[in-house]
Order: C-alpha cells, then sequence, then structure tokens
C-alpha cells in the first residue's frame, strides 16, 4: 500500500511542478515517518524516498542507527533547547527553528561537535495561537540575529498552514511565506540563503507547491493515517 501511496503522490507533485511551470526536480518530498514503524520506513526507502521527517527528538534517534545511513533526516517538530545535543550531526536540516534561544542552543552543540547545521526559521503564517514559529513581521529580525551565529547555516523558511479541508483556503499563507523570502533574499544578509521553502502537507501540498514551496511533507498521504504508540522494530 505505501508503494501505491507513494505512486499517487509522486504523479501528484510531478502534475503540481507542470502546472506551475517548474521542474519535477524542484520539489524534495519528505515522507513524515512520525510514529510509524520501521518497516513502513523500509518499504517507502525501498521505493525510492530518501528524505524522512520526524516530530520527536526520540523517535529519530531511535530510527536513525535501525535503517540505511543515506537517508536525509529532518527534523520537523518543535524542538527543546534540552534535546538539541541528541540530533545535532545526525539530521540533515532542522525546519523548526523559531527562537533566538533555541538557535543559540544549536550553535553552541554545532561548535562543540564541530560541524555546522542547516536550519529553516519557523514562521507562523497564519497567526494561529495553537501553532509555534516567529510572525511574518518579526521573521527578518529573527533571522539577522541568528546569521551571525557560528555552526549554523539559515537555508530557507517553513510553516505549518492551518488545517483545512480546502487546499485554497491555504494559499495565501504560502504566497505570504514566499513573498518573504523573497524579500529577506533581497537583504543579502551574510550566511543566509532562502533557496528551501518548507511548506504544504498532505491535505494541501499541491497548492503549497504552486505557490514555491521546494520541501513538501507528506505523511498521511503516503503511511496513511497514524497509530499513536511505540513504533515496532523490523
Amino acid at each position: 500500500m505505501i508503494r501505491e501511496n507513494l505512486n499517487i503522490v509522486e504523479q501528484t507533485v510531478a502534475a503540481s511542478c507542470k502546472k506551475a511551470g517548474r521542474g519535477r526536480e524542484e520539489v524534495t518530498l519528505i515522507a513524515v515517518s512520525k510514529t510509524k514503524p520501521l518497516s513502513d520506513l523500509q518499504e517507502a526507502y525501498e521505493a525510492g524516498v530518501r528524505d524522512f521527517g520526524e516530530n520527536k527528538v526520540q523517535e529519530l534517534i531511535d530510527k536513525i542507527p535501525a535503517l540505511p545511513s543515506d537517508i536525509r533526516w529532518h527534523m520537523i517538530g518543535h524542538l527543546q533547547r534540552n534535546k538539541v545535543k541528541y540530533i545535532i550531526g545526525k539530521v540533515s536540516m532542522i525546519h523548526s527553528v523559531d527562537s533566538l534561544r533555541l538557535a543559540e542552543e544549536i550553535s553552541k552543540e554545532a561548535v562543540r561537535k564541530d560541524t555546522a547545521v542547516d536550519i529553516l526559521i519557523e514562521v507562523n503564517a497564519a497567526g494561529e495561537e495553537s501553532k509555534y514559529g516567529v510572525t511574518l513581521e518579526e521573521a527578518p529580525k529573527l533571522v539577522r540575529q541568528i546569521a551571525s551565529l557560528p555552526g549554523i547555516h539559515i537555508k530557507g523558511l517553513m510553516t505549518i498552514a492551518p488545517f483545512t479541508e480546502n487546499p485554497e483556503d491555504n494559499r495565501s499563507f504560502f504566497r505570504k511565506l514566499m513573498q518573504l523570502s523573497v524579500d529577506i533574499e533581497r537583504k543579502n544578509i551574510d550566511n543566509v540563503d532562502m533557496a528551501v521553502l518548507s511548506m504544504g502537507m498532505t491535505g494541501d501540498y499541491t497548492v503549497a507547491i504552486e505557490e514555491g514551496a521546494t520541501c513538501v511533507r507528506v505523511g498521511t498521504g503516503i503511511f496513511g493515517e497514524r497509530h499513536y504508540g511505540s513504533p515496532d522494530k523490523l
């Protein structure tokens, strides 16, 4: 079933890219594998997936050693400062940096481990009280503050749009994030690259691609509905 789901998602991503006049290679499909057992991730891997997104640090560090080493792991959930040390050097990108204090902790651990970490600034584009992320207005200031920290490379922006039955409802938020990335790029800040726009999930990734997403985070569309419990072993 996972392979069949992936085929459908791949066809949809390709069609959305074509509609937007973009190349398929411009969009990275991240399989959101939170709460999923290792067997599901292995099946997705065998079907060609190399980018996986996890929300919880413990689940992430449990899965990494059990799966192939060429997987690119993405930390997409809220990250607590006291958990940073466990993932530095193990993930290819942290999507959810939403404060200077968190960035400082990432920087400290990166320097300690003599590495560099690619991060995205999480923006609460819809202004939802229940969501993490800085406001559209606060984002440029935070980018400037973080850009000077050692061991960190700012690669772009991320947002989690509201849950909605109609993906068109989120088009304006994706458009705002795209415009924000353009505005920040124009400032030519050292150590800041706005090449990555992580936005769009199972319910709205087609619209996100049309509005410029370079990473879409698809979980349910690939793995089916989530089952909350401890992931099993292979």
